[in-house]
Order: structure tokens, then sequence, then C-alpha cells
């Protein structure tokens, strides 16, 4: 399955200056957050996959817009083809804001998903926007990432943690893949490709 992930800014070769060879065996879209409502709406008219997003901090405006043709997968996990996909969209709380959570908050959030996870037998993406404690976030208070999400890694051990929120121009030796264990992290920034196996 080859999976397009996007966060932060909008790529111009996917919307200004559009080149439908960019979506060439594209199965599925992931979006961590902080995007144009219009451009994923854009990518789920152009290409007829699932574009599945998490909010960003600066989503809000979803509230009065949201993506038209994607699914918000925030606080659910969303099944598609076999491929388990748990959605923490959101970043560390730095003001009063729709889409910013304190660590007990995020918490708060995980306990709530505790049986959808033991439904589904534990999840093969965490999505989100912000990035785990530790794990290539920032010094600053609104890039901390969540040490709950190293806890949700420890605990089910998906192939996968996406996320956003930490662009990869801020000049602070971001790296676009990581690794927490098995698990493989990535920095969703602009955008990025990845194959993973069928289901």
């Amino acid at each position: 399955m080859k999976i397009l992930l996007l966060a932060d800014v909008e790529c111009k070769a996917l919307w200004d200056f559009y080149r439908k060879e960019e979506l060439e065996g594209i199965d599925l879209i992931l979006s961590s957050g902080d995007l144009n409502a219009e451009y994923l709406s854009f990518l789920a008219t152009m290409k007829s996959v699932p574009v599945l997003y998490v909010h960003g901090n600066h989503d809000a405006k979803y509230s009065t817009r949201a993506p038209e043709g994607c699914i918000c997968v925030d606080d659910m996990i969303y099944n598609y083809k076999g491929l388990r996909i748990l959605g923490l969209g959101g970043s560390m709380r730095y003001k009063s804001d729709a889409w910013q959570f304190t660590e007990e908050e995020m918490r708060k959030r995980v306990r709530r998903m505790r049986f959808p996870i033991w439904r589904s037998r534990g999840f093969d993406i965490l999505l989100a926007h912000a990035p785990a404690k530790g794990l290539n976030d920032g010094e600053d208070l609104p890039h901390h990432g969540f040490d709950v999400f190293n806890e949700l890694m420890d605990k089910y051990k998906p192939g996968y943690f996406i996320h956003g929120h930490v662009h990869m121009n801020y000049g602070r030796n971001h790296v676009r893949e990581d690794a927490y264990g098995s698990t493989r992290v990535i920095n969703a920034f602009e955008r990025y490709v990845i194959e993973i196996p069928d289901k």
C-alpha cells in the first residue's frame, strides 16, 4: 500500500502547480493537520482514495468549513483494508484555543480510546499532529511532544507513528524519519510517501 503523508505546508506540486503524476499509485492519503481545508478537498477530488485527517493546532477553522470529501479520524480507529489507524490531533496547549491540550487532557482522550483500541486489537498507525515527548519535538512549549504518545507506542507497538507540527524548515536539524522501539516515526511535513505491506 502506497500512502501519501501530508502536514503543515501545502505542497505546490500537489496544488498550485498540480501534476497528476505526483498522485500516481497512491492508495491512501493521511493528513497530520494544519492544512488548508480546500487543499485536502482538492486532493480528495483529484484522487479517488480516502483522505483521512486529524486536526492541527491551527485547524479550529474546520468547525465552520471542514475539508469536503475527507474523513476526520480524531478520537477513533479507522480501518482501511485491514490497516488500523488511531487519530489523535492537536498540540500541546500554549494558549486557550481549540485543538490544544495539556498532557492530562491528551491522556483523557487516550483513556476514552481504551475500549476501541481493545476491540480492534491494537492499531497499526498512530496519526497525530504533535510529536511524542523527547522524540524530535521542540524545546518551546508549543512544540513539546506528548509523553502519552510514547506510552501508546510502548504498549501497542504500532508499525508507524506519523506526526507533523515540527516543521522541517525550522532550522533545528529535525529528521524526517526516526525509530522508537519497533515503531517507525515519520514527520509528515509538506509531503512524504511511504509504502507498507498490504494487510
